[in-house]
């Protein structure tokens, strides 16, 4: 099964200054990350706000990607909602684009309390979109944090298209014993953008972030300074991801991170509620930061 590589980007769904989705700006956005080299893109997770749009508008969101992406971005959606109803309804709508994988997180109010129901759970769902892989999303903010190896070895066997795990977590042994079930089998793309050297150091060949939507150029050449051994680049290039990373601590990483769009002149709109709308000074003060960080100097010009 084809595995996710280099950089995927978590794109923002852009609002409107009335917060109704524009998608016309997810054109944009597209042509941005095929510019910078990015290879894909995990729509409707955390960074677009999927559980913060109607299902009319996350299948609206989708179709879009798959137009705006002219076959040039691997496509994976995000599924996963509060309802079982929405995410099977979703993930049906997903089988019938032209899409690489689909994914979910585990529901976050009624929650699988063991990992034989996050296997049922994740059962039912990959059934609806069986020519698409499958990706279980584990994350933190989903507030399951059940044991991941014991997940793939237990729904290796129940889910013919699991592709793997989209892996947000700093576990990196926790990474790696999920790297290594069933042979190897697995693909676990990393999602933790600031720990970028600690997954390709225990093996990861793809990462899923929101960063690479306006700093992919420097994530690539960290990845090309890793493979090179050239650790003191790697090191060098780092301190201006910890630099960006700094002012999405002090916001919040969806508010800030879609004011970092304008550095790129793309203008993704607000969040929505309950994540608090940056003010235009603060807004101001995220894309100085993020210019101070110096990653611009590392933009492909196209």
């Amino acid at each position: 099964m084809q595995k996710l590589t280099g950089l995927i980007s978590a794109p923002h769904t852009p609002f409107d200054k009335d917060g109704a989705v524009n998608l016309t700006v997810i054109d944009q956005i597209a042509k941005l990350l095929i510019e910078q080299g990015v290879g894909g893109v995990y729509i409707c997770g955390t960074t677009g706000e999927g559980l913060n749009c109607s299902v009319a508008e996350r299948k609206a969101v989708a179709e879009r990607w798959v137009l705006a992406a002219q076959g040039q971005l691997s496509i994976t959606i995000h599924t996963g909602a509060l309802s079982i109803v929405d995410t099977l309804e979703l993930t049906k709508h997903a089988e019938t684009l032209d899409i690489f994988a689909t994914s979910v997180i585990a529901p976050c109010f009624f929650k699988p309390g063991s990992v034989d129901e996050l296997v049922a759970y994740c059962v039912a769902v990959a059934a609806t979109a069986p020519t698409k892989a499958f990706y279980y999303y584990h994350s933190g903010m989903s507030g399951v944090m059940l044991d991941m190896e014991q997940f793939l070895i237990k729904a290796d066997k129940l889910i013919p298209n699991l592709a793997g795990i989209k892996f947000n977590h700093v576990d990196l042994y926790e990474f790696q014993r999920c790297k290594r079930v069933c042979g190897g089998k697995f693909d676990i793309p990393f999602g933790v953008d600031e720990f970028l050297p600690g997954g390709l150091a225990v093996g990861a060949i793809g990462a899923v972030g929101s960063t690479y939507n306006y700093a992919a150029a420097l994530y690539l050449d960290i990845i090309e300074a890793f493979k090179e051994g050239d650790q003191a680049t790697v090191t060098a290039l780092m301190d201006k991801v910890i630099a960006l990373i700094r002012p999405l601590v002090e916001y919040g990483g969806v508010a800030a991170g879609k004011a970092a769009m304008l550095l790129h002149g793309i203008d993704v709109g607000d969040p929505r509620l309950p994540i608090r709308a940056l003010s235009a000074q603060e807004k101001e003060d995220v894309v100085a930061k993020m210019k101070a960080a110096g990653f611009m100097n590392h933009i492909k010009m196209i």
